[in-house]
């Protein structure tokens, strides 16, 4: 008869202990091989890349970076067809730099820091407060933004936000470090005094309570989406509201006429329309703010300037209650106690900058390709597919009455047939696609045709693209300006 053996249960506990650690350092080490490799082959990647990209010469488009732009977006551009120079790298010895897009994140831009050559700017991230639009607009430059690619990121600082509001974290965490640790030392007095002083920090749930939003778009909904699942009411007011944007809305969003109403309606605030110059600027104002419930919580995670913090001051002043949480400085809000000032982390998380860096390097190569205009905040946007074999015209003019008859007569003096073409506006500006059939890739003769396009009274500025590719390189991306001045 065999002996039965028992084993206590304590070794057992450590013989589970010790399979996990061996299991635990075995992934681990697997997880270091796989970077290390991963590594390697990045490295091969890039030494290629530059050996194609030696090899390809300075016919290749440069694009000018400021602050730090994520790989992820800058891996975009291959270093056959582009040279990446600013903040992101250096131009070969001796040659000129001639940008012919910008990147760029929170740089202030200034006019007179892009050069001629530019033909697109792109922001990495939704504002664009910190480029001079007005400036590119007449010039002929569409400035491309990315919305969406941070929603997700802002969304859950909102919804830290609301939290922040509701119950004072904040407060409550500060007097445990600054009053209650230095005051008794003790941990079991520590313990005591915590428990004693919780009572200072009450707040209140989020369930049941009515959420307003000021602006729709891609954060909008997706504040609207996650405060529906904490059990909120929402209600919500946006005047531009796209097709795409009301079908992504929640059904139980109700639908308010005005920003005095959403302000009547609610418990929270949320801001999260986008800041335009003289339409958005000041838009939360004294006489919205008038219209808000005395315990109401406002929080702004779009832009300070939306809201009128000298009149939220004074309101402030005659005894409102609700916090003020916001993404960004205000003057007038400052040094008051219910202001809770966030350093502009709103789309400070890796992912965020990855999909916005990924989404402006996308948006750059498909205008340099094919002249498609996508999430441009001054342009029109712009899609024709292009047909194989044709040479695509892309013309900015100003949106004034004659100008495309000029164009389409002066394609027919010169026996120029036009395939297909696209013509569309915005505001100012106009921009036209023509697709030119058996136009010949010849330098001379696109010069001669551009230099008549340009003297049309309203043109800004020509584009000929001949094979639709990056890989072509720019000598063939002809762009001559209405004073009749070469750009690339």
């Amino acid at each position: 008869m065999l002996a039965r053996y028992s084993v206590a249960p304590t070794a057992v506990r450590f013989a589970r202990r010790g399979l996990a650690s061996a299991t635990n350092a075995e992934i681990a080490l697997l997880k270091e091989l796989l970077a290390k490799a991963q590594e390697r082959e990045l490295a091969a990647a890039r030494a290629a890349a530059a050996a194609a990209a030696a090899e390809a010469g300075g016919n290749r488009f440069q694009i000018q970076t400021f602050d730090k732009i994520s790989p992820s977006g800058l891996e975009r551009f291959p270093a056959t067809a582009f040279m990446l120079t600013g903040s992101s790298g250096k131009l070969p010895e001796g040659t000129e730099p001639e940008p012919h897009a910008i990147l760029l994140r929170s740089y202030k831009l200034a006019a007179e820091e892009v050069k001629p050559t530019v033909r697109a700017i792109a922001r990495c991230g939704a504002g664009t407060n910190n480029i001079p639009i007005e400036e590119m607009t007449k010039v002929g430059i569409p400035v491309f933004n990315t919305p969406g690619a941070n929603a997700n990121s802002v969304k859950e600082l909102v919804l830290a936000g609301l939290l922040l509001a509701s119950r004072d974290i904040v407060g409550g965490i500060l007097h445990t470090k600054n009053k209650i640790v230095p005051e008794e030392k003790e941990h079991k007095k520590i313990e005591k005094r915590i428990e004693k002083d919780k009572s200072l920090f009450g707040g209140q749930e989020l369930l049941g309570k009515t959420l307003g939003i000021c602006g729709l778009g891609n954060i909008g909904a997706m504040v609207a989406e996650s405060a529906l699942a904490l059990g909120m009411k929402v209600v919500g007011y946006d005047p531009k509201l796209s097709v795409d944007a009301a079908w992504r809305l929640s059904s139980k969003v109700e639908r308010c006429d005005s920003l005095e109403d959403v302000f009547s309606k609610s418990d929270y605030v949320s801001v999260n329309m986008p800041y335009i110059k003289g339409v958005t600027h000041g838009a939360i104002s004294a006489a919205v703010l008038a219209k808000m419930k005395p315990t109401c919580h406002l929080l702004n995670f779009a832009r300070g300037e939306i809201v009128d913090g000298q009149a939220l001051l004074q309101l402030y002043e005659n005894g409102h209650k609700g916090r003020y949480i916001c993404d960004f400085a205000d003057e007038g809000m400052q040094n008051h106690p219910k202001f809770m000032c966030i350093p502009h982390l709103g789309a400070s998380t890796e992912e965020a900058e990855d999909n916005c860096a990924a989404m402006a390097a996308n948006q750059v190569i498909n205008f340099l390709e094919t002249g498609s205009i996508i999430n441009s905040v001054n342009f029109p946007t712009a899609h024709l597919a292009p047909q194989k074999g044709h040479t695509r015209l892309c013309i900015v003019n100003q949106n004034i009455p004659g100008v495309l008859g000029a164009i389409t007569t002066l394609m027919g003096q010169r026996g120029i047939n036009i395939a297909q073409q696209l013509n569309t506006s915005r505001d100012k500006i106009a921009y036209n696609v023509l697709d030119l059939q058996d136009f010949p890739e010849d330098a001379d003769k696109s010069a001669a045709l551009q230099k008549e396009l340009a003297s049309i009274t309203g043109v800004l500025s020509t584009r000929l693209i001949w094979t639709g590719s990056v890989s072509e390189g720019p000598s063939n991306f002809v762009t001559i300006a209405s004073q009749g001045a070469a750009q690339c």
